[in-house]
């Protein structure tokens, strides 16, 4: 087991997982230094304040060399999971109905509110964010809803890809969600198993975004498209070929969350981590399932691939974070802070 004072050699393996609480256990200290694992993610029960939130950070990064990368779901609107001592950051649908109005200050704000996003996240020790989210809303999928930034694809991409700027801006990666779209489908892939049965061209809109944007990242969803394959994209190999090879992706493939009630067509959580590898996910989430976590640690067998891991080190940042008391004096991110202000 590491200590603080010692940490341990391990390169990062495939799994992200969480901890139930504000301060790591000793069981959170074994999990997180098994060899399968590669890096952790937060929730809001995971935050007390902001000087807590950046112990806790130190503590993980301290455990391993090189650290466990640390992830949150972090877009704005609905989902942040740190808000008090944070900038309460707006759902991206505003800076869509900014851009129908005045495209280019819409650009600009969501350059500079991506770079108050990552910004703050850094300065406390988190890593990267699981944004931004490219689905069109299509106003049929009450779990994407304002989370998406519009409907028309050329609208996401340009606002997305001027958020992204900012994230790298502040040494972050970006990570497009849900590929290939999880915005036309009613049913929420947490609670249900969602089907998307338009076809491949009818897709097309959907996919655009990803086709022009830097990202890093890139998470499928846990969505079955029957007309294409009868898997998830996220459990299937011919999406994940086709974002590798159309598409030219070479960043980290993420699965979502295998706990969901989306990844229950694959099997049990051993059978869900199999598919997922085996489609070509490098890195695979397991939230709020401590016992689907302790199964796979002594059951999952996955066959190394010096690929999969050399990408997944890529997620650690290169440049070091701005201290929180720099970044009143960071013009960009004050511009970022008076365009939320503006559109609040």
């Amino acid at each position: 087991m590491s200590t603080l004072n010692s940490p341990v050699n391990l390169p990062l393996g495939p799994l992200m997982i969480d901890i139930a609480g504000t301060e790591l256990s000793a069981l959170d200290r074994e999990r997180l230094c098994h060899p399968l694992v590669g890096g952790m993610i937060l929730f809001s029960r995971n935050y007390a304040n902001p000087e807590q939130l950046a112990r806790l950070c130190a503590d993980i990064h301290a455990l391993r060399n090189p650290p466990l990368p640390i992830a949150v779901d972090h877009e704005g609107g609905r989902v942040q999971r740190f808000r008090e001592g944070f900038t309460v950051l707006p759902a991206m649908r505003r800076l869509g109905d900014w851009w129908d109005r005045a495209p280019e200050a819409a650009l600009a704000a969501a350059r500079d509110i991506g770079y108050v996003l990552a910004s703050e996240l850094r300065a406390r020790g988190v890593d990267l964010s699981f944004a931004p989210v490219l689905d069109l809303d299509y106003g049929s999928s009450g779990v994407i809803g304002d989370r998406a930034f519009h409907r028309d694809p050329q609208g996401v991409a340009e606002l997305a890809g001027a958020l992204i700027d900012g994230l790298h801006r502040a040494g972050m990666i970006a990570c497009g969600k849900h590929f290939p779209g999880h915005g036309h489908v009613a049913a929420d892939s947490h609670v249900a198993i969602p089907v998307d049965a338009r076809s491949l061209a009818e897709l097309a809109e959907d996919i655009a975004p990803y086709r022009c944007l830097k990202l890093d990242g890139v998470m499928p969803a846990h969505v079955i498209y029957p007309r294409v394959d009868d898997r998830p994209a996220g459990f299937s190999q011919r999406w994940l070929t086709m974002l590798r090879e159309e598409l030219a992706f070479d960043g980290v493939i993420f699965s979502d969350d295998l706990s969901m009630e989306g990844a229950s067509v694959a099997g049990d959580i051993v059978a869900r981590a199999d598919a997922a590898w085996a489609a070509g996910c490098d890195m695979l989430l397991v939230c709020n399932a401590p016992d689907a976590v302790a199964e796979l640690l002594a059951r999952w067998q996955p066959t190394p691939d010096p690929a999969r891991a050399r990408r997944v080190e890529r997620l650690t940042p290169r440049e070091a974070a701005k201290a929180w008391a720099a970044l009143e004096f960071d013009p960009h991110y004050q511009q970022g802070r008076q365009a939320i202000r503006t559109l609040a």
